[in-house]
């Protein structure tokens, strides 16, 4: 069985390089060749110039095609895997496009494995096993009162003036602060337009505390079921958003200002020309240390009083090994590769698996990605 790995981009590296290094037979393709050698060319001469006809021409029975390119091409390949009778992987969320293969790929006993980077991904084997030990727990009752929250981001390790730097395209971060988002606020709907009209502080809880700003994104409820949540549960509130440092907010009110006024081609095109200038003040520079944070918090509470709360804390940064994110987007999507060729994760479209064995196993790997992962009991 080969691997096809598509797109050897910012995040893609580290985890790549893992599969080949692991002895896995594994093709690169990639738009530019000679990017993908300067990535990887130390480790193989089988780089490939990607386009669909030439993967789709490559694809045996049983392999495993794995897009790390621009969300848009993933179905246009799950649908070449389904025709040659492969695999999928991805770490992005699952398209309404995608989830539509679902029956398609049970027929054929493939997988189409989504959300196993960072986030989605870690965050999500991290609720999954959030649930499942309040599930188990002495203070588990239908009547509790749940609060859920998963925040995530990439920061700098050193703040700068704009207390933001670039690890992926500023255009789809500038596109991501159009999108409007949906959660659950103290029971009721609670509907955000612009992420910067929802902005609050979130208190962390590393071994140093510290405090963070974060706000909600995408829709969150689809979220609850995806968790297996019972629909019969009180929940309070619940919220997959975005964490930033301190003080971003105030420097990026002129952004904010801006981005209300912009509308049409005309607004896309300045939208543009805004990433390319903060491509150039505001990216990382070579060996330059980046950081991601991710904290994941489930609590129950019973008469007014907590009666069960834990919460997932990692913080991880840049090192020798190259980038915090470079290694938790990718090196999760290569842990589902071998999940997938070992047969440990079923036929059908799905999100990062919510398996207890596969969850202590992959974030057994990821502790040792991070500088810092812990899960808390608030209540010990």
């Amino acid at each position: 069985m080969t691997i096809h790995w598509c797109g050897t981009g910012l995040s893609s590296v580290p985890g790549l390089r893992r599969l080949m290094t692991g002895g896995h037979k594994v093709v690169v393709w990639n738009r530019t060749v000679e990017k993908a050698r300067e990535a990887v060319g130390d480790l193989t001469a089988d780089i490939r110039a990607y386009s669909l006809d030439a993967l789709a021409a490559a694809l045996q029975p049983g392999d495993v095609a794995i897009s790390m390119l621009p969300a848009d091409q993933h179905v246009g390949i799950a649908k070449v895997c389904l025709e040659k009778g492969a695999h999928f992987v991805s770490s992005s969320y699952i398209a309404p496009e995608m989830k539509a293969l679902d029956a398609e790929f049970r027929a054929k006993g493939l997988a189409s494995v989504n959300e196993v980077g960072l986030d989605p991904g870690i965050d999500h084997l991290m609720a999954h096993d959030l649930v499942a030990r309040y599930r188990a727990s002495d203070a588990y009752h239908p009547e509790n009162v749940l609060s859920f929250t998963s925040y995530c981001g990439g920061v700098p390790k050193v703040a700068n003036a704009f207390k933001y730097k670039f690890s992926w395209s500023p255009l789809g971060v500038l596109k991501a602060l159009r999108s409007p988002s949906r959660s659950l606020k103290d029971f009721a709907e609670f509907k955000v337009s612009r992420p910067w009209d929802a902005i609050t502080a979130y208190d962390a809880a590393l071994p140093v505390p510290e405090s963070f700003e974060v706000y909600p994104n995408r829709d969150s409820y689809p979220f609850m079921a995806d968790y297996r949540f019972d629909p019969g549960w009180k929940v309070k509130d619940f919220v997959r958003g975005t964490i930033r440092l301190n003080g971003w907010a105030d420097a990026w009110a002129p952004v904010f200002r801006e981005i209300e006024t912009l509308e049409g081609p005309a607004g896309d095109a300045r939208l543009a020309e805004m990433a390319a200038g903060f491509w150039a003040a505001n990216s990382y520079d070579e060996g330059e240390a980046d950081r991601v944070v991710l904290f994941v918090s489930l609590k129950a509470e019973r008469d007014g009083k907590t009666v069960w709360h834990e919460e997932w804390s990692m913080d991880a940064w840049g090192d020798e090994r190259g980038t915090a994110m470079a290694r938790l987007v990718s090196v999760p999507v290569s842990m589902a590769v071998e999940s997938v060729l070992a047969g440990e994760i079923g036929a059908g479209v799905h999100a990062a698996p919510h398996d207890p064995v596969l969850i202590g196993k992959w974030m057994g790997q990821i502790k040792g990605l991070v500088q810092y992962l812990d899960r808390i009991d608030h209540l010990a």
